[in-house]
């Protein structure tokens, strides 16, 4: 799908979508427990398909009716020999269930997309081993087995919280009591806020004695219960843009005592207004794009803790900096630092491209909506929030799509 934005502005209310982080982690809550838990405001995205398919492989039944959706969970019981699931393009989806899995089969291939496939599983390479359990990619699928035992796991704290997430998830219904300690600081912390938050919905227990360490007791139980998604501060950051930039848009349905990372965007917005401000999205990394795409309308900025960029559905640093040069823009991308210059823009007259990454279509939807533009591969904003285009249409932004 391609679109076309002509210059406008964004006026109006809108309801934030629900969050995806927190769906993903509800329902894998959900399709552990052993009786029926519902989950009201529910959002469509592919990514949400691909964690519900895949929960479907454990015995989980979903029945989805308006916004709601009411789990039959599939509590583990007995193992499979084999089974196969399909992660499509989710990285959440396939890192919270790889160790997830081992307690359904003894072996589980799992598949998705070539970027997906090709992204890092370092966390479990590393553990795995240490835990009589594997893990191996063969190109097109990820082949894990064995069976999860208690105990110590290290692991580093500075590459994906997602593989921690994956662990605290588990751990609590193995036999044994386990430690997860991190041999480096915690990146992307507020995402492990949310996990604990809702595994304490489901009366999972952990305890952190310090900032390094959980205390996960063994033969805990995930019990039913009822939860409201709340709103996404990650999209809600692009529907927010437009107000930098001359529009009027009020986001509504936004937890203010929410726990997600990205509600610091807020913050860095205002701060976009100072003379090229650093800005370190270490714990936000994917306000990345958009955080870029502002700093290139306003007065330029420093971005530092960017590495883990190159990792997401594509490498963003570097195709924000490929994609903004359309419009003239001044962009260095480094190791761990990007530093966007004020530049003098122009329309551009290349086409543009999503470059199937949902937070580079919707960034490139902003910026057009100043200078115009085309956008090809737009569609790449179905993996989190298939309505994009259609609510900044209703805000008054001048698109058509083809």
């Amino acid at each position: 799908m391609n679109v076309e934005i002509k210059k406008s502005k964004a006026k109006g209310e809108i309801t934030a979508r629900a969050s995806k982080s927190y769906m993903h982690r509800a329902l894998i809550g959900a399709a552990l427990c052993d009786g029926e838990t519902i989950i009201e405001n529910i959002a469509d995205s592919e990514d949400i398909t691909a964690t519900v398919k895949c929960l479907e492989g454990f015995g989980a039944h979903f029945e989805f009716f308006d916004n709601t959706v009411r789990v039959s969970g599939g509590a583990p019981k007995t193992k499979e020999t084999d089974l196969s699931l399909f992660a499509n393009e989710s990285g959440s989806t396939l890192r919270f269930l790889i160790p997830v899995s081992l307690l359904y089969s003894e072996k589980v291939v799992f598949s998705g997309s070539k970027r997906l496939m090709e992204r890092p599983q370092t966390v479990y390479e590393e553990v795995f081993p240490k835990k009589n359990c594997y893990i191996k990619k063969t190109g097109e699928e990820l082949i894990v087995g064995g069976s999860l035992k208690g105990g110590i796991y290290e692991c580093r704290g500075d590459i994906s919280s997602q593989f921690l997430t994956g662990l605290l998830f588990t751990l609590p219904l193995l036999n044994q009591d386990s430690v997860i300690h991190l041999t480096t600081p915690l990146q992307s912390a507020p995402y492990i806020d949310l996990t604990l938050e809702i595994l304490n919905e489901f009366s999972i227990e952990v305890e952190r004695p310090n900032e390094y360490d959980f205390v996960i007791k063994g033969n805990q139980k995930f019990t039913p219960c009822k939860l409201f998604c709340e709103g996404d501060w990650s999209n809600a950051a692009f529907l927010d843009a437009f107000n930098l930039i001359g529009g009027s848009v009020t986001v509504n349905g936004l937890k203010e005592t929410s726990t997600q990372g990205d509600k610091i965007y807020r913050e860095y917005f205002e701060r976009l207004s100072e003379d090229m401000p650093v800005l370190d999205i270490t714990d936000c990394p994917d306000l990345g794009p958009v955080l870029m795409t502002m700093a290139v309308l306003m007065n330029g900025a420093v971005l530092k803790g960017t590495s883990r960029l190159k990792i997401k559905e594509s490498d963003r640093g570097e195709i924000m900096k490929k994609e903004l040069s359309k419009f003239s823009a001044d962009i260095k991308v480094s190791e761990n630092e990007i530093i966007i210059k004020k530049s003098e823009l122009v329309k551009p007259e290349e086409l543009l491209s999503g470059n199937n990454d949902h937070r580079i279509a919707m960034s490139l939807a902003v910026i057009c909506s100043v200078f115009g533009g085309k956008i090809e591969n737009a569609e790449c904003v179905n993996k989190s929030y298939p309505l994009f285009f259609k609510d900044i249409g209703k805000l008054g932004i001048n698109l058509s799509m083809f």
